[in-house]
């Protein structure tokens, strides 16, 4: 696929999308949104896990202002409903994505990273939501974010435009493991591996279950859960999994 703004990387059963707008700190575009939902909604059906990645210094400083100022109403809901659309996306297929930071993730970037299901960032980046600054303030960035890492974190984010370093975005729960800059590549290609051993199949009907119920009530999340897992039971790979345990092999897995 050709793309302006990011490119895309097949090695194997991984697929790494990257933000390639390096001179504009990778700021995220309408077109730039638009190619990364192409990305997802077109990768080889031999995909397995996804990366989404940066060119430049930066990760994103979030959406394009130059793009912003004096334009119709119409475009504002237009730009923000591809911005949902692209986090909505993340979470919908099936394939687990891995958000890899370096250097600044601020407002739609900082989104972008708390969509992701998981993340790592070299020790060097720091997150922050600052459209309050401008008077704009961070309302869709505040969706991922406060579910990542709670209200009264995510509020002080938000209210303050403060920044966080890497350390403590690992604490607060944004991100999952922070490491030196020149360990980023290996740390992700790490965590891809370990997903990347088990059922494909599995780890899509896991990854559906976890969002299906992660902000319902007990009850009815257990409505949701329960169904999903009596039908993983039933699947030919949960079948190979269970019977190689008990006889002490290694599976081999019918859907990767």
């Amino acid at each position: 696929m050709d793309h302006e703004h990011i490119t895309v990387a097949v090695a194997g059963p991984k697929t790494t999308i990257t933000l390639n707008r390096p001179e504009r700190r990778n700021a995220m575009s309408h077109e730039l949104m638009s190619q990364v939902i192409s990305a997802l909604t077109q990768l080889d059906e031999k995909c397995r896990i996804v990366v989404i990645a940066a060119n430049g210094p930066a990760f994103s400083a979030g959406h394009d202002l130059s793009e912003m100022v004096d334009r119709p109403a119409e475009f504002y809901d237009d730009l923000f409903g591809v911005c949902t659309q692209m986090m909505q996306l993340i979470h919908r297929i099936p394939q687990p994505v891995i958000a890899k930071v370096q250097g600044v993730a601020t407002a739609a970037g900082c989104q972008l990273v708390a969509a992701c299901d998981l993340a790592i960032a070299a020790d060097t980046s720091f997150f922050a939501t600052p459209g309050v600054k401008i008077g704009l303030f961070c309302t869709t960035p505040l969706v991922p974010v406060s579910r990542a890492v709670g209200r009264k974190r995510a509020l002080h984010m938000l209210l303050t435009g403060e920044p966080i370093d890497a350390a403590r975005a690992v604490e607060w729960g944004l991100i999952n493991r922070a490491v030196p800059a020149e360990e980023l590549d290996a740390a992700v290609d790490e965590l891809a591996d370990q997903i990347l051993q088990f059922s494909a199949d599995t780890i899509g009907i896991g990854k559906g279950a976890f969002y299906a119920q992660a902000e319902l009530h007990e009850d009815d999340a257990y409505e949701v859960a329960q169904p999903i897992m009596a039908g993983n039971a039933s699947t030919e790979d949960a079948q190979e999994g269970m019977s190689a345990f008990l006889e002490k092999r290694a599976p081999t897995w019918a859907s990767n």
